[in-house]
């Protein structure tokens, strides 16, 4: 019961992010919200980062009161947290519309964040009460599974609901929420252990504003400022993140002084707890960005190349995802069931370096690559991430003493979640500062080359190319509109000069409005950024492999655990 119920928590809780995703096409054009506005990309990301950013200030918090007052207790009133803002998301999408609806969508997926803190923070622990040592791999392998098939399963869901209705995006949840809510009132009971102490008030406020005002200026970073492509030199932006991180700093001071710290720092004296850790940090700085990344690949070049129209891409993205999907799903039992045999250091250390091989392989494909070939380095990388993960959440969470396994699982789930946020602004600010440079570079003489091919003289395109530079979208635009399943340029034809004659403009409308004309425009450009995130992510992961395979022999882990028991 404690498996299903909390796979369900975590199945619903995936598929509600990226059916968010997938369908926000639909969802800006039912709720009529034009996202091309110049505040458009801020409603776009926080509408994408929201919830995660909630999530990741708050799983610590959530994991220390889970020690203190129950575990399947505040798991259950995490179930019904987000139940209750997944009807107030659909009640949103029926009766408010502009601004004012997509901004009540914000809040209300803040909201809907606290719950998803709860249980985050939870499943993993209360498997790990439930489940023996020598069960917890498989245990905690099929839940993870659950939730990261759920990921691209919401894919497919949000894209076959958005075609066909775009409130059914918000009302899938609602269904499954309900009976998971009751289900874990009647069927979950606490048997871990409860030590009540004092909250750690100081702890909280430092840790949540601090990590808050860090992700913010992440955030914030994506968008231009300026004549610069990104904001990491807005003032405000460098603010934010130096002030957040000095309050870290005093986070960690004083909770070496503290009695009872909300953040066991001394959890961090356990070897496989440090080392699986630091290996989930670099494994998921690694994969979130590049894999978002390779979406927006998919849905704003191959597929308008390859004869996608912008209003399908978002949701074949997804379908030409699956083989990821496929090598997690085949991988992650058979590693978790494995692990608990022979141990998990040999299938962390393997899949981080299966997962290595395949983002470098990646860094080979050219912008329009044969999909046969894409297939198979996805189906290695979700292997590879599938055997990694289940033994390694055994690791973390069989190495900490039963009493504090709920804030373990919330200082896991806070780091992979802090890291996956940093990834997504670091791998998005190289791609974008390479495009700021290459896209200047090729664009106007691709513009000029295309309005040639299209009829129109060699003179007169170089002067429609030249005029219409000055027009062109920033690179970031150029990426969330591939994101949104949009093609930013179909109006640039209404900025050309008045001594353009009105036959060549329709012509110029015509070819800037084709969707495999900003896909090769914008291609050449995003390869070489998307080829140096591969080389990181590469280095990472290697990096991860040599960390994972540090950690304490299984055998000697077992030996310690019977120590304990004893």
């Amino acid at each position: 019961m404690a498996l299903a119920n909390t796979t369900l928590g975590g199945l619903m809780a995936s598929i509600n992010s990226t059916m968010l995703l997938i369908a926000l096409p639909a969802i800006f054009n039912g709720i009529g919200f034009n996202p091309n506005q110049p505040s458009g990309i801020v409603y776009l990301i926080w509408l994408l980062t929201g919830y995660t950013v909630v999530t990741a200030v708050l799983l610590v918090t959530f994991g220390r009161l889970s020690d203190m007052f129950g575990r399947v207790r505040l798991y259950r009133l995490g179930f019904a947290i987000f139940t209750a803002a997944s009807i107030l998301l659909y009640l949103v999408s029926l009766f408010m519309r502009g601004n004012e609806g997509v901004l009540s969508l914000i809040i209300v997926r803040l909201f809907q964040g606290v719950g998803g803190g709860f249980l985050f923070a939870n499943e993993a622990a209360i498997l790990t009460d439930y489940f023996p040592l020598n069960e917890r791999g498989k245990s905690l392998g099929i839940n993870q599974i659950a939730t990261i098939a759920g990921s691209f399963i919401g894919l497919i869901i949000g894209g076959i609901m958005a075609s066909y209705d775009w409130h059914l995006v918000f009302l899938f949840n609602i269904p499954f929420g309900i009976a998971g809510t009751v289900w874990s009132y009647i069927a979950l009971e606490d048997i871990g252990k409860i030590i009540r102490s004092k909250i750690d008030f100081i702890g909280n406020v430092l840790f949540a504003v601090g990590l808050t005002l860090i992700l913010i200026g992440i955030t914030y970073g994506l968008l231009p400022f300026g004549s610069s492509a990104t904001g990491w030199s807005d003032p405000y932006v460098l603010i934010a993140i130096i002030t957040g991180f000095i309050l870290l700093a005093l986070f960690v001071y004083a909770e070496y002084k503290i009695k009872k710290p909300m953040f066991d720092l001394t959890l961090f004296r356990i070897r496989n707890f440090a080392s699986g850790n630091l290996a989930n940090l670099l494994a998921s700085l690694a994969r979130t960005g590049l894999m978002l990344t390779m979406v927006i690949f998919l849905q704003g070049i191959w597929l308008p190349i390859n004869g996608y129209s912008y209003s399908s891409t978002p949701f074949w993205a997804g379908v030409y995802m699956i083989p990821f999907m496929m090598g997690f799903i085949i991988f992650g039992p058979l590693s978790g069931y494995l692990s608990d045999k022979f141990g998990g250091r040999l299938f962390t250390t393997a899949g981080l370096s299966i997962a290595a091989l395949g983002f470098f392989l990646l860094s080979f494909l050219p912008y329009n690559f044969a999909y046969i070939y894409l297939a198979g380095i996805m189906l290695m990388i979700g292997g590879g991430i599938g055997l990694f993960s289940a033994p390694n959440t055994a690791d973390i969470m069989s190495s900490v003493p039963e009493e504090r396994r709920g804030v373990a699982a919330g200082m896991r789930m806070t780091i992979m979640n802090s890291a996956g946020s940093a990834s997504l602004a670091l791998f998005f600010t190289i791609i974008i500062s390479v495009m700021a440079v290459a896209f200047v570079m090729t664009s106007g003489t691709y513009i000029s080359s295309s309005l040639v091919a299209a009829g129109i003289s060699q003179n007169q395109s170089m002067q429609i190319s030249q005029a219409l530079s000055s027009s062109m979208p920033a690179p970031s635009t150029a990426i969330f509109s591939a994101l949104l399943g949009s093609n930013p340029l179909t109006n640039l034809a209404q900025h050309l000069p008045a001594s353009i004659p009105a036959n060549l403009t329709a012509t110029v409308s015509s070819v800037l409005s084709a969707p495999h004309f900003f896909a090769n425009l914008v291609g050449s450009s995003f390869i070489s950024g998307f080829r140096t995130v591969t080389y990181i992510s590469t280095i990472l992961l290697v990096i991860a492999a040599l960390v994972s395979f540090s950690r304490r022999s299984e055998r000697r882990q077992r030996l310690f655990e019977d120590g304990k028991a004893k």
